[in-house]
């Protein structure tokens, strides 16, 4: 029996997580590999203790633990600010194992269940780690409900009375035919039967997501399906198996098993399965599948092409002349429907009313048409992005002076750039100078009126400048320790530009100095802005071909820059990552 360890570690938020500790029976074995549990929801890491020693993996090290607001971690039971708080904390749990126990991603196996594996697939949807394996038992892609029309029922409660909690239907007997394991679910103090409908609607739509663009996962995965599911659905999982995107890949049907799959009368078969899967990946050396070319040939380059073609049918071209007929009448009353055909929707212009998200029009139904328009998902996510880009300019400004660095600021592509200079006018201690750049001789007036109007001339310029000529960016002066990409290579599909303008930033910032890029991995309305929406580009429709996470950091690692860290909005539409100069 191994002896197991009770720890607790601080979250992203300062959360207290509970986990528990199984060291490897052999600790001298080199490298050190790990297993971590996801237990399923509603439970907590003790209910999967179990696996501890039935998995048979002495020189595994074994970690799981008690997800917010179950078991012995705070928050409120069964409930959370979002399902992408979980995502972050599943994160940051890794990241303090990794540190604290001298693990490196590649030597980490996932073992997930039910609406763990929700969480656990998400994050490695999201945060691209390079862990060698990923076990998925019963994954909640889809929770039965039996009521009709349950989802838009709650949805409409939600609405009308904001958060409330429901108590999970799931009995014992619906979870396993282990009589022993079902008697202790029963008298288990732990089990939090109670879920927030905010979390449980997130759950939907964080996993649809999920299954929809599993191709963006390229760990090693294997799917074990419990054959007498009554509590989710096996449709969406069998979905996620054929979208995922890796080659080693599984998918077991474990005949009348119920939900609980590592919990079950029989369970030595799926713990078996998964325990071969997980040594032969380690068997095998990690092998990430290079994306550098993805702007060539994959699923998102394919997905931008089929944009980019004419509407096929009759209904079809009909309801994309409704919606262009009806947003070229709402541009009439809308400020910021009008100024997005007018400049277009992914220029500057459009982007610095976005952030200042104050509904203007020339009526009250102009007003009222901006405020619908300006709380779309896109926009909501861009405000977000600038709160994530804000944090990690801070961080990196911080960390910079803390190592007596000169702090040199470089925005290749700032628009107006009322991010950075909103950052800087909060900080006590400025940094030594701020270089902003835009193609845009409307960007550059109207940002330099920003500069004038915050006091901040005496620190920052504003030149015109090209973000994807290299050696433009490599003879910057003064030499930047810092530079920001914000929503700048979301905008075009060439991976040579991008190549091009990181090879300028690299040759520009000294070893040590930092990066701080933005990316769309996902977006919801594709369609709906490439057939209804303009660009900037001529006032041609805006076709974006998505970059996965991996794509987009392989890019930066290839131009010799390493990853510290990442945000992502809870929509899973934009992320923000600092990375490091390291040649």
């Amino acid at each position: 029996m191994r002896q197991q360890q009770q720890k607790t570690f601080t979250s992203h938020d300062g959360c207290q997580i509970f986990y528990r500790y199984w060291p490897a029976i052999d600790g001298d074995i080199q490298p050190k590999q790990a297993i971590v549990l996801f237990h399923r929801g509603h439970e907590h890491s003790g209910r999967i203790a179990h696996l501890a020693d039935e998995l048979e993996l002495p020189n595994f090290q074994i970690f799981a633990w008690d997800a917010r607001g179950n078991g012995q971690s705070e928050g409120e039971r069964g409930d959370a600010p979002n399902f992408a708080t979980l995502i972050k904390d599943a994160n940051a749990f890794i990241e303090h194992i990794t540190q604290e126990y001298s693990l490196r991603q590649q030597d980490i196996a996932i073992i997930a269940q039910s609406v763990g594996a929700v969480i656990a697939s998400a994050w490695a949807h999201d945060y691209t780690p390079n862990i060698r394996a990923l076990v998925l038992g019963a994954p909640a892609f889809r929770v039965k409900l039996y009521v009709p029309l349950a989802v838009p029922g709650l949805k409409l409660l939600y609405n009308l009375k904001g958060n409330f909690f429901v108590n999970s239907y799931v009995k014992s007997g619906l979870l396993t035919h282990d009589k022993q394991r079902a008697e202790s679910f029963n008298q288990d103090p732990l089990i939090t039967r109670p879920i927030s409908v905010r979390l449980l609607l997130d759950l939907y739509s964080v996993a649809d997501r999920i299954v929809k663009d599993a191709n963006a996962i390229t760990v090693p995965t294997q799917i074990l399906v419990s054959g007498s599911d009554f509590v989710v659905r096996r449709k969406p999982q069998k979905q996620f198996y054929e979208n995922l995107g890796t080659t080693q890949k599984e998918f077991h049907i474990l005949p009348n098993f119920y939900h609980d799959t590592f919990g079950e009368q029989e369970r030595h078969i799926a713990i078996e399965r998964a325990r071969r899967f997980i040594i032969g990946c380690f068997a095998n050396q990690p092998n990430t599948p290079s994306l550098v070319n993805a702007d060539l040939v994959g699923y998102t380059k394919q997905e931008a092409d089929n944009l980019s073609l004419p509407v096929k049918g009759i209904v079809k071209p009909l309801y994309w002349k409704f919606i262009k007929a009806n947003l070229k009448y709402a541009s009439k009353i809308s400020d910021g429907i009008k100024l997005g055909v007018e400049t277009g929707f992914d220029s500057g212009s459009t982007l610095d009313y976005v952030y200042r998200n104050q509904p203007s029009g020339s009526s009250k139904l102009g007003q009222f048409f901006d405020y619908i328009y300006l709380q779309s998902m896109g926009w909501r996510g861009i405000r977000q992005r600038k709160i994530h880009l804000e944090e990690l300019l801070k961080l990196a400004i911080s960390q910079l002076q803390k190592d007596d660095n000169i702090v040199n600021i470089v925005d290749i592509a700032a628009g107006h750039g009322r991010y950075i200079l909103e950052t800087i006018n909060q900080l006590a201690n400025k940094p030594d100078s701020v270089l902003l750049r835009d193609y845009s001789d409307i960007n550059i007036r109207d940002g330099q009126n920003l500069i004038n109007e915050l006091g901040l001339s005496h620190l920052v310029q504003f030149e015109k400048g090209d973000a994807f000529n290299r050696q433009q960016l490599a003879e910057l002066s003064p030499k930047p320790t810092l530079a920001v990409v914000s929503g700048l290579y979301e905008l075009f599909s060439d991976n040579s530009l991008l190549r091009e303008s990181l090879s300028g930033l690299a040759d520009a910032i000294p070893k040590g100095g930092y990066l701080i890029y933005t990316n769309q991995p996902w977006h919801p309305q594709l369609e709906f802005i490439a057939r209804a929406l303009t660009s900037h580009r001529d006032g041609q429709p805006w076709v974006m071909r998505r970059r996965t996470q991996l794509e987009m950091d392989q890019l930066v690692m290839a131009a010799g820059f390493r990853k510290v860290t990442m945000r992502i909005d809870q929509w899973g539409i934009f992320t923000v990552s600092l990375a490091q100069r390291i040649d």
